[in-house]
């Protein structure tokens, strides 16, 4: 079985949402809202905070359905 997955780039960071793990848990809406909004589509905005930001929040995901990828790592 694949995974759903989905990204969501701001040329820094890549936000790798898998869907087949999320838990529904909010806690992504709960701490960025302006980032992580469910009403909107795209339901990822990253965009809308700094990278440092965003990466603190999703390493607070519990199921490990969000993930960050580094853009600044390529060669």
């Amino acid at each position: 079985m694949s995974a759903f997955t989905k990204t969501y780039t701001n040329g820094e960071i890549t936000i790798v949402w898998n869907a087949e793990l999320c838990e529904h848990s909010g806690n992504c809406f709960r701490n960025l809202p302006q980032v992580f909004d469910l009403r909107v589509n795209p339901w990822i905005r990253p965009e809308n905070a700094d990278s440092q930001t965003i990466v603190e929040v999703v390493r607070r995901c519990p199921s490990g359905a969000l993930t960050i990828k580094d853009e600044t790592d390529r060669e």
